[in-house]
């Protein structure tokens, strides 16, 4: 039985990841704080151990556990008025830190949860900070490879049932449902590649199973690799919505009512050949993901 430790195992990924490494029969050791809501998880935890990294010494779960691999998730993107040094510390300290405790202890393989915001050229002012500390930790992930195996998984858009009400996609679909007026976008021409949370986290498991035959240092784009722009995707959801509720939503797209922020990127797919070398493949279309979300939604 594998033993993983996971970061941000009550958020978005993390929860679904949690799932599946149970179904997996890995054990699965969650690393949260005191106050984290468990939500997501609740179901799970008589079936994980959890620690929590307020309250615990992170090296007493090293000392406790013969941890096989660490799967890194937590993020803080900023959004919600974190400050810079929040953002360093989840983004950059804390893995850092596990980093440090992996070589000691011996555990072999740290898989980290990249985005594709993590460009060079990425100049969104709310999610500088972000980019900045995904982007240092990548260069401190490639310095210590060799004490201990990384392997980095880019994610592309991800979404699907469980995601925040502030993302994009949960966000468009729960004021479909509402049925508003309008829903002021920008023109939709930037073009990205959504991804559904199972398959990303396929991903992860693929990682997690083919490791041994992974180099030092290694890096996966996770994606469809078949971009579609804001505009098409919207009109998508507006149909499936339609459709899945039963009703008509005569709900204005209003395009082009806002400007594109600061450093848009027009353009984000993954080549995902490498990953698919590994046996991973998407197995859900754009339409059986969304009317999964959608359904969800529409049951609670």
């Amino acid at each position: 039985m594998e033993t993983v430790l996971l970061t941000g195992a009550t958020g978005f990924l993390g929860s679904h990841l949690v799932e599946r490494l149970v179904k997996e029969d890995c054990r699965v050791i969650a690393l949260k704080r005191s106050f984290s809501d468990t939500w997501r998880i609740k179901h799970l935890l008589p079936d994980i151990t959890t620690y929590d990294m307020d309250k615990a010494s992170l090296e007493n779960i090293f000392r406790e556990n013969k941890l096989d691999a660490i799967i890194h998730t937590a993020t803080t993107y900023g959004k919600k008025g974190e400050d810079n040094a929040a953002i360093i510390e989840s983004n950059l300290l804390l893995p850092v830190r596990l980093l440090g405790l992996s070589a000691s202890y011996n555990v072999g393989t740290f898989i980290n949860t990249d985005s594709f915001f993590n460009t060079a050229d990425l100049n969104y002012k709310y999610l500088s900070g972000y980019s900045l500390s995904k982007r240092q930790l990548v260069e401190w992930l490639k310095l210590l490879s060799g004490k201990i195996q990384i392997v980095n998984l880019r994610i592309e858009h991800l979404y699907g049932p469980g995601d925040s009400d502030s993302k994009f996609v949960i966000w468009i679909i729960r004021e479909l449902i509402k049925n508003v007026p309008a829903l002021k976008l920008t023109k939709g021409e930037q073009k990205r590649d959504f991804i559904y949370v199972s398959d990303a986290v396929d991903a992860f498991v693929t990682a997690l199973n083919k490791r041994r035959e992974l180099p030092a240092y290694s890096c996966f784009e996770v994606g469809t690799g078949g971009p579609i722009s804001i505009r098409d995707f919207a009109v998508q959801v507006k149909k499936a919505v339609s459709e899945i509720s039963g009703k008509e939503i005569g709900t204005v797209l209003d395009f082009g009512a806002v400007p594109y922020a600061e450093g848009e990127i027009m353009e984000s797919k993954a080549d995902d050949s490498a990953l698919k070398k590994l046996g991973w493949d998407c197995s859900v279309s754009l339409r059986e993901g969304l009317e999964k979300t959608i359904r969800e939604i529409l049951k609670h």
